[in-house]
């Protein structure tokens, strides 16, 4: 019985790469110094997944930003304002996935959607009539041989070349057809170099196949990999993830592929699909073990899931990348009696190899996994449950209606047009993160901890006054992180030490783990809410995160149902919305950043299994406020235009947007869906340190009010400023002030 995985966390167990490539940003490592340190990491894993006893070791999984991107390199898929800027190769890749600012150019950073159903964010490749598709990078030769010099013998994994169209954004009139056949030749030299170099499989990666796949997109895909399966060089082993592939099925077993990768976690129907019939001349790679979550595999539950499966060749694999989930949990610090329950990275590939050793006798290790899971984990919180039991439409509805609220709103708060605001977060400079760390660990005292995020809300309330913003934020320096800091207040939630997880380039978030059931213990944002407020005549935003994007950001329970998991969340929400409106917070911003994370890939599931309770569940954390209480709700970095009806059944008054990244796209749909929410498109991308001018950002605005009503448009950047260092903010959000000052003595 072999094993692999499908992918190895490139970060690092102490997010080593994340720290290099930071320094070579900031001009403290050269470029051939961060190469060096990569190489290094990149055997570190190889070995590491050797000795767990993994037979196939994945290679080309690495990257310093994101493998669409190289991807994108590789084949020569780089827009033409970047390929003629006097750049080294490696300022262009960064320039695609951060933008460029300098004396060489200005280019903005190509937009970047949300990978699938996870936290991970791709970088969007763009095809233009002009470009010309083949081989014109070696990053998939060279670490295939970095592998092989070291006597350990990889299969280099690259995007399939159907998923990589499925992704890419095409400029009109660009000749798809002449495209597509570009795109099979460099596939076909990449086969033919790979086997050249003695590799005998390669894994090209077709996650695409698990949304609902149209007759034509099935029928494009046949006829991709007829032309790319004549006499390959090399074994072609098709993998797929987060899903069932109910659509393609069929046509893919057809194909003369050596290996298919099927999802049996999040996939369904796959195990029905396999058992109607699976090639006896092709290898199946049973992704049993769960790439997304972190708890413990049921040995007993996939055993028997695999007794069914009557393929006589198997290969034990991960249901998706090891990419999601953290590297090990060797590193922290919970019970014996805690920890056993957790499976990282490191942990999935013993998992792995004890499955493997189950189906071929070791009794041993299958009882002490039944013994694991015949115990109780925690005690169950009845309030709770019976809180949820109770619930009845009237807790989801709010009163009065949205025309009505409007109305009381425009003579409450009486805004100027295009009133300004931003996000919530600003700049956690080095001091923050170090105070704050101080006051952890009792190194400082909770009255000098106190004065001095006083003074940083102090400081920056006085800044945003000067500037003219209209609605100001405190600034949240009190909060690690968006998720985290709630969970830390509510109960069932559990932290790990050093779990993190590549959301996108360097940017690593760490995921609380929901334990058990969850209820609010305490309040969370009021102290600092109220305080800000106090300091200024201005409103200012009390800033939550929602219910939904707390359950999507975390590691969810297995145990109960994903909605009942978010409707405890609500209710503790609630909780906080209720205690700030009833200490004089008149606006209340209520982050959903996450919606559409765990939107199923089938559009046929969207609502049975996922819209019908999540926007409700939204709707019960505001569902009791007073008219005149402003609610706000944000989002980012996904593809909102086709839900664009649940967005607005959320029944917030104002909703902000990612929009900057993807050129405003979004605007043309709200118009075309009539939607009544006032709306915030991001003016400029935070994300990137460039920044915009101000006749750049007017420019926008002015594309902004073309496709929405002046009455329904609010002025902000596309997301919160935590990332971003003090400088670039301040420009930027000067920049901004002062474009809306001139475009409203314009109109």
């Amino acid at each position: 019985m072999k094993t692999t995985i499908i992918g190895f966390p490139r970060i690092g167990e102490n997010r080593e790469l994340k720290f290099a490539t930071e320094k070579y940003f900031r001009n403290e490592l050269t470029i051939s110094e961060l190469t060096d340190f990569a190489r290094e990491l990149r055997q570190k894993h190889w070995e590491l997944i050797k000795q767990s006893g993994i037979d196939g070791i994945p290679s080309n999984d690495f990257s310093f930003y994101d493998t669409t991107l190289d991807t994108a390199c590789l084949l020569n898929i780089i827009p033409q304002e970047v390929k003629t800027l006097n750049l080294t190769e490696s300022e262009k890749y960064f320039a695609l996935a951060r933008g460029y600012q300098g004396e060489k150019g200005d280019i903005k950073a190509r937009p970047m959607k949300k990978w699938f159903n996870t936290n991970y964010h791709y970088i969007v490749p763009k095809i233009e009539k002009g470009t010309s598709i083949f081989v014109s990078g070696d990053k998939i030769f060279k670490e295939y041989h970095e592998a092989k010099v070291l006597g350990i013998e990889t299969r280099p994994v690259i995007i399939g070349p159907y998923t990589l169209l499925q992704l890419s954004e095409f400029e009109l009139g660009t000749d798809q057809q002449r495209i597509t056949d570009e795109l099979i030749a460099a596939y076909k030299e990449i086969f033919e170099r790979l086997g050249a170099l003695g590799a005998e499989w390669i894994q090209l990666d077709e996650p695409s196949l698990v949304k609902d796949v149209t007759t034509e997109e099935l029928a494009e895909f046949k006829a991709i990999y007829e032309k790319l399966l004549t006499e390959p060089q090399i074994k072609v082993l098709l993998q797929t993830y987060f899903g069932d592939i109910r659509d393609a099925y069929e046509t893919v077993i057809a194909l003369p592929f050596d290996g298919i990768g099927l999802d049996f976690v999040e996939g369904r129907k796959t195990l029905e699909l396999v058992k109607q019939g699976f090639p006896k001349d092709k290898l199946l790679f049973a992704g049993i073990v769960n790439g997304k979550n972190i708890w413990r595999n049921n040995y007993q539950q996939t055993i028997e899931a695999l007794k069914e499966i009557e393929s006589e060749r198997l290969v034990l694999t991960t249901s998706c990348s090891l990419l999601h989930v953290p590297f090990t949990t060797e590193n922290e610090t919970f019970s014996a009696e805690i920890n056993q329950h957790f499976a990282f990275a490191k942990e999935k590939l013993a998992e792995l190899v004890d499955i493997a050793d189950i189906l071929t006798g070791a009794k041993d290790v299958l009882q002490v996994n039944q013994k694991l899971f015949a115990e109780s984990r925690f005690t169950e919180n009845h309030a709770v449950q019976e809180k949820i039991n109770a619930l009845t439409e009237k807790d989801y509805t709010r009163q009065p209606t949205f025309e009505q609220r409007e109305t009381i709103q425009k003579s409450a708060f009486d805004y100027p047009v295009l009133p300004t605001t931003t996000i919530g977060s600003f700049p956690q400079t080095r001091e923050v993160k170090l105070t704050r760390a101080k006051y952890k660990r009792q190194e400082i005292s909770e009255e000098a901890y106190d004065q001095f995020i006083a003074q940083q809300i102090n400081d920056w309330l006085e800044w945003q006054e000067k500037i003219g913003l209209d609605v100001l934020v405190h600034g949240e320096f009190e909060r690690n992180d968006m998720v985290e800091y709630f969970g830390q207040n509510l109960s069932g939630y559990l932290f790990s030490k050093n779990g993190w997880v590549q959301s996108y380039g360097t940017r690593g978030v760490k995921p609380p783990i929901i334990w058990g059931d969850v209820a609010r213990e305490k309040p969370i944002t009021v102290k600092w809410s109220t305080y800000a407020q106090k300091q200024t005549d201005k409103i200012v935003k009390g800033m939550l995160t929602g219910p939904v994007t707390i359950l999507n950001w975390s590691f969810p329970r297995e145990d109960i149902s994903l909605k009942d998991s978010t409707l405890q969340i609500a209710l503790a929400i609630q909780e906080e919305v209720l205690d700030l409106e009833k200490n004089g917070i008149r606006v209340i911003q209520i982050d959903e950043a996450a919606l559409r994370e765990k939107l199923p890939l089938r559009k046929t599931d969207w609502y049975s299994e996922y819209l019908d309770w999540s926007i409700p569940a939204f709707r019960l954390v505001h569902s009791k406020v007073q008219a005149a209480t402003q609610i706000h709700t944000h989002m980012c970095y996904s593809e909102f235009t086709d839900i664009i009806p649940a967005i607005d059944q959320m029944d917030a008054d104002v909703i902000s947007f990612e929009a900057s990244r993807s050129n405003l796209g979004i605007l043309d749909e709200l118009k075309q869906q009539h939607f009544r929410t006032a709306v915030g498109p991001g003016v400029y991308d935070i994300h990137s340190p460039r920044v915009p001018a101000v006749n750049e950002i007017k420019q926008t605005i002015h594309k902004i009010l073309a496709k929405v009503p002046l009455e329904k448009v609010w002025i902000n950047p596309d997301c919160g400023l935590k990332t971003r260092g003090i400088p670039e903010t301040t420009a930027s959000l000067t920049n901004m002030t002062e474009a809306v000052k001139q475009v409203r003595e314009e109109l």
